[in-house]
């Protein structure tokens, strides 16, 4: 192994710091050098010799065009906040609550024929008759109004910031032009963006990789007008800003039927991503995937025709490039940037069907990271943040490689931090060590193939809605953090999968959610053949591993659909007379699962269906751990999930347990606070320190047991 080999690193440059940033891509070990989103190169950067990122978001930085054809900006349907009528006549402000900076109302006729007024007290949809626009005012007036009934008003507004750009312009106080949104759909737009695009590579010579900033469509985030709320709705895998009059005429004449505003308001609650989809959401997602994957060719395919590479940005306009779709090939992209802050996110990038993936690390270089907290700026300490980063991310790349890894925002920001420029290095240098190693065989893994059974299955694979911040709340989320650097294959099948057959492809099948999520499955679980396959697999050895409310649906005799595999159920409210199972707690094996400081949270009306299953934890007198046999498998039942190091062991300890091989298993540390990964190939075995504390640990091998004391956060590679 060579080791330190350099490369496989995208620094961000920023023209006025040449030195620093020459210095700094000999220091990191670079390969190239990239702008960022209010930084440019200068010529004696992208003239040094390495390879040139530029960033390029398509659909702004248009506003000279855009202004002359503003019919051609992105919209969105917006919903006004519920309204009760205390007369006959109910006059509602369209845009009240709204960031007025981001949307303007769309009332041209083709626009109007999609608002809807709602009398959402008895969910009538109004005639035309029974309101008018006030278009100067922005109201709309309700006439014979029933009193105390409550109305809202569905309607298309353009958008006129670009949401992106809108973010980065308030946390840096930029005064600049706000950028306006274009959208592609109709010929003229494509043809502006095209030729755009063909003078941009026939001017940029030096760039030897084109990052599209995603493609067309930003994942929906809409901003309220108080800084109370500012962020009114956010939801990373939503489809609503790709909506248009035009886009809603081309799907009736493609599909046969027609969308309207409430197909996506529904009721103000919106078709989140944590909500099973239904067909009329499935076939307008697959309609834009297919928009936008058509048009995102032929701008591939130019870039490709002037010797450039083209990359793609996963976050940000990411809608309509879902990296599991079966669409996604035909894009032609070299390389899929994700930016991460978790190892879910990494796995995420790393599995997905391109030839280059490459991470983009936090924390970002800007003076403030995530919610405003300081990073590199006064009471910040961002050597500290990339390493607690860093310890999530590299137990991911330990299990599946990514080629590549970088930074972005404003180089000079390190200047007053020499300890974060030299713990890149460090960073940078484990990261081709980790590298080197997957190109030269596999990682080892233990013998069990995990299933994740949601609702979108591999669609949404590694993947809720967003980043780990804004889904900490789903237990799901955090079984695939705890799961990303865990030694088994994962997969992500939905429930038509299951009954499509596979399960012959599993071992365990992980069901972690709340009633009536896409996570847990709603009323997918109301199926019966569904149910009968399942259980059927585990009877004949499967190992059903459910979390939080799985299989939850209501209408049978039980709650969750699979209790009688389980042995565990939660009460509604319907069986509060009913007796309950008393039970011992199971030390042994509670001994054998849950490692020193694993805990399971407290989940109110849990009982055992007939009293067969183990408890291995119980709170306040509630089973919340529980382990039933079923013919040949198990049931095995969790109340919750947390990703710590105590709980992503206590996992482990219960995949092992459920494929029997829990007691001398080789290759795994015998400390929670660290893992490791073999890689037979080289005979290496990679050990991390996932704690800010020194760590001891033994891992038994081939050759014996070895003993490590690893610093903080440390990785050690030794060979076996």
């Amino acid at each position: 192994m060579t080791g330190m080999a350099k490369g496989s690193f995208t620094l961000p440059g920023e023209a006025g710091y040449e030195d620093l940033t020459l210095r700094m891509a000999k220091k990191w070990g670079a390969d190239v050098i990239r702008d960022s989103d209010g930084t440019v190169l200068s010529d004696d950067i992208t003239k040094a010799g390495y390879g040139i990122y530029s960033t390029v978001c398509i659909i702004r930085d248009h506003n000279k065009w855009a202004a002359k054809h503003q019919d051609k900006l992105q919209q969105t349907f917006l919903v006004t906040q519920p309204e009760v009528a205390v007369d006959e006549i109910l006059s509602i402000h369209l845009l009240d609550n709204y960031f007025k900076e981001q949307f303007r109302l769309n009332t041209s006729e083709e626009a109007l024929r999609f608002w809807e007024v709602y009398d959402r007290t008895t969910k009538e949809k109004l005639p035309g008759g029974r309101w008018i626009l006030e278009k100067e005012a922005g109201n709309v007036v309700i006439q014979e109004a029933v009193p105390f009934h409550t109305y809202t008003v569905s309607f298309l507004a353009y958008r006129i910031w670009e949401e992106i750009s809108m973010y980065n312009h308030v946390t840096n106080h930029w005064e600049k032009e706000h950028l306006m949104p274009v959208d592609p759909r109709s010929e003229e737009a494509r043809e502006y963006l095209y030729t755009w695009m063909d003078n941009w590579c026939r001017e940029h010579p030096d760039t030897t990789v084109v990052r599209f900033t995603s493609m067309f469509y930003n994942f929906v985030w809409i901003w309220g007008d108080s800084e109370k709320n500012r962020s009114l709705f956010s939801d990373w895998g939503s489809y609503d800003f790709t909506v248009s009059p035009r886009a809603l005429e081309d799907f009736e004449k493609e599909y046969g039927y027609g969308l309207c505003a409430e197909d996506f308001i529904n009721q103000g609650k919106f078709h989140v991503t944590h909500m099973p989809p239904g067909k009329r959401q499935l076939d307008y997602m697959e309609f834009t995937n297919r928009f936008v994957a058509e048009f995102g060719k032929k701008l591939v395919d130019l870039v490709h025709s002037y010797g450039k590479q083209a990359y793609v940005f996963y976050d940000d306009s990411w809608i309509g490039v879902e990296p599991y779709s079966s669409l996604f090939p035909k894009f032609g992209f070299d390389g899929l940037i994700k930016c991460v802050f978790s190892g879910y996110e990494a796995r995420l990038c790393a599995g997905a069907d391109v030839p280059v993936h490459e991470l983009r690390l936090h924390p970002y270089l800007f003076p403030v990271g995530l919610g405003g907290t300081p990073t590199f700026s006064e009471g910040g300490n961002p050597t500290l943040d990339a390493k607690k980063y860093w310890i999530s991310i590299r137990r991911a790349l330990v299990r599946q490689p990514a080629e590549r890894i970088g930074l972005g925002g404003y180089l000079h920001l390190v200047e007053d931090h020499p300890d974060f420029c030299d713990y890149i290095e460090e960073l940078a240098d484990e990261f081709r060590k980790i590298k080197e190693m997957h190109e030269h065989g596999d990682v080892y893994n233990i013998p069990c193939r995990v299933a994740v059974l949601h609702s979108w299955g591999k669609l949404r694979s590694w993947t809720l809605s967003g980043h780990f911040h804004e889904t900490y709340m789903h237990d799901l989320i955090h079984i695939n953090e705890a799961l990303s650097g865990l030694p088994v294959e994962v997969s992500f099948i939905s429930f038509e999968d299951v009954k499509a057959g596979a399960l012959e492809q599993a071992d365990v099948v992980i069901n972690a959610g709340r009633a009536g999520t896409a996570w847990s499955g709603g009323d997918a679980w109301k199926d019966e053949e569904l149910v009968v396959k399942l259980q059927q697999w585990v009877y004949r050895g499967g190992v059903f591993l459910g979390v939080g409310e799985p299989s939850a649906a209501g209408g049978s005799q039980y709650y969750f659909r699979m209790a009688q595999v389980l042995g565990i159920d939660m009460d509604t409210g319907a069986k509060v007379c009913h007796g309950r199972w008393q039970y011992e707690i199971d030390k042994g094996l509670q001994n054998t699962l849950m490692p020193a400081k694993a805990s399971v949270p407290q989940k109110d009306y849990l009982y055992l269906t007939d009293g067969r299953a183990k408890v291995l934890e119980e709170k306040n007198g509630l089973p919340v751990f529980t382990v039933n046999e079923f013919g040949k498998g198990k049931g095995i039942y969790l109340s919750g999930f947390k990703a710590d190091n105590a709980n992503t062991r206590m996992l482990l300890n219960i995949l092992l347990y459920a494929k029997g091989t829990n007691s001398g298993q080789n290759y795994i540390t015998d400390n929670a606070d660290a893992e490791c990964g073999y890689y037979p190939a080289d005979k290496m075995l990679v050990v991390l320190n996932n704690s800010q504390d020194e760590v001891h640990t033994a891992v038994k091998t081939e050759n014996g047991k070895k003993n490590f004391i690893l610093k903080p956060y440390e990785t050690q590679i030794t060979h076996i």
